[in-house]
């Protein structure tokens, strides 16, 4: 049992510190082909990587005064972030922590105990990067406090299709009480969902991770469990506790939320708000879009102002060219030195650093990537999905295809060429019509 002072459940302003799981490069398989140019949590969304958001949202936590990202990518791959974060936000001492190899979301956690628990926080916020919401840790800290929790979960509410995809909660709706937790199911058993956005007393997510290490310890040597990129190692067990330490594999999902179900001090907070995962590339343009109505709705300054060409949200960045018949929005973000051409019309869509948008060329539900060029009159264009929808891809001539059209790294549509629904990888020249393709 770790050595750490009891809580004093009447100090609103106890300590605590926040953790953001960052992953690491064989985890972005999902997110090709804009991870072979961009580690995920650096891709920007709504003009800021999307750990800045997360980031974000944790500066506005009165009593969080170090945020650590934990991650197994090379220390150099955050530098310039955190190097920029800590000046926007002062206040916080931001470091990362690079695992040696893929430890798991709980494994992480426990791997790195010594710095977390350095000036003996009472309580951890966990976040993992790659979640798009609103963030309503306020909330979450309220709950909390008032229940005296041990550990306090993000939760929203999805169809009944989709629940199974992700951790399904099953809750106690008057006291708000964690009654069971089951990591995508076979079968349906709620549809409150896991939003990977934590609070723990860290007196008891510690002391719980290293029971499941020891339960480990005492189960038969080979245990693996089925992930769905297939990235996280087997766990081999040998009966040494110390041996168990160093091959700690170990999911917050699959290990340890089921267990702290048993306590009576699991409680969920229900966002209202939006939520999605960002896991595929294409999830980005939905996420995109929620973060850009956010920052609408807060009339954030960094927004270009509606007018006839601009249907908001639209986010500009200052040192892109835009010409005046150009028509944006809505949900559309353009990156750094963007030149977009006469008559353009561009919705929907992500348009990144250095590319050019020629003129009368159509750009919808897309994502346009670094350095590349729609010719003119080019239609580039993905396929609308619901807005309930947690998946960006649909079935197009019985063929299973990204809903989001995606352009690598220096692609180049010709003139008046069509391009819908297709990934393209980086450094291609499309100078036809392609339709449903992965252009390799």
């Amino acid at each position: 049992m770790l050595n750490i002072p009891m809580r004093d459940n009447h100090n609103t302003q106890a300590s605590t510190k926040a953790v953001i799981l960052v992953g690491g490069p064989s985890r972005g398989t999902r997110f090709r082909p804009l991870s072979l140019d961009v580690p995920k949590p650096l891709f920007e969304v709504a003009g800021h990587p999307i750990i800045h958001h997360c980031l974000k949202a944790v500066a506005k936590v009165p009593d969080v005064r170090e945020v650590i990202l934990v991650g197994y990518y090379d220390e150099s791959v955050f530098r310039d972030f955190i190097k920029d974060a800590s000046k926007e936000f002062p206040q916080l001492r931001i470091l990362y922590l690079r695992e040696y190899t893929a430890l798991g979301t709980a494994g992480g956690l426990y791997h790195f105990r010594d710095a977390i628990l350095k000036g003996k926080p009472e309580r951890l916020l966990v976040l993992n990067a790659d979640v798009c919401c609103s963030f309503p840790l306020g909330e979450m800290m309220r709950l909390f406090e008032e229940k005296d929790a041990e550990a306090v979960i993000l939760g929203t509410r999805v169809s009944n299709d989709t629940a199974t995809n992700f951790g399904c909660i099953v809750s106690d709706s008057h006291t708000k009480r964690v009654l069971h937790y089951v990591e995508k199911p076979e079968s349906h058993i709620s549809n409150l969902i896991n939003c990977g956005v934590y609070l723990f007393a860290t007196e008891c997510i510690f002391p719980a991770i290293r029971s499941a290490i020891k339960r480990r310890t005492t189960r038969p040597r080979l245990l693996s469990y089925p992930s769905s990129d297939n990235l996280e190692s087997s766990f081999i067990a040998t009966g040494d506790d110390e041996d168990a330490e160093k091959n700690e594999v170990l999911r917050l999902e699959q290990d340890i939320l089921s267990d702290l179900a048993d306590s009576n001090r699991f409680f969920v907070h229900e966002t209202k708000d939006f939520w999605r995962q960002i896991k595929t590339a294409g999830s980005a343009v939905p996420a995109n879009a929620l973060y850009l109505q956010k920052a609408f709705q807060a009339e954030s300054p960094e927004l270009t102002p509606p007018s006839a060409t601009i249907v908001p949200p639209v986010y500009i960045h200052p040192t892109a060219s835009v010409d005046p018949t150009a028509k944006l929005g809505p949900n559309v973000s353009i990156g750094p030195r963007v030149v977009v051409g006469a008559g353009a019309r561009i919705k929907d869509s992500i348009v990144l650093e250095d590319t050019e948008i020629r003129h009368d060329a159509c750009v919808m539900h897309s994502i346009i990537g670094w350095s590349s060029r729609v010719g003119a009159w080019a239609r580039v264009e993905g396929t609308p999905i619901p807005v309930g929808s947690h998946s960006t891809s649909i079935v197009k001539q019985g063929i299973k295809v990204q809903s989001i059209t995606i352009l690598g790294k220096e692609c180049a549509v010709g003139d008046e060429v069509r391009v819908q629904n297709c990934v393209c990888l980086p450094y291609k020249e499309l100078k036809r019509d392609v339709c449903n393709e992965v252009i390799m």
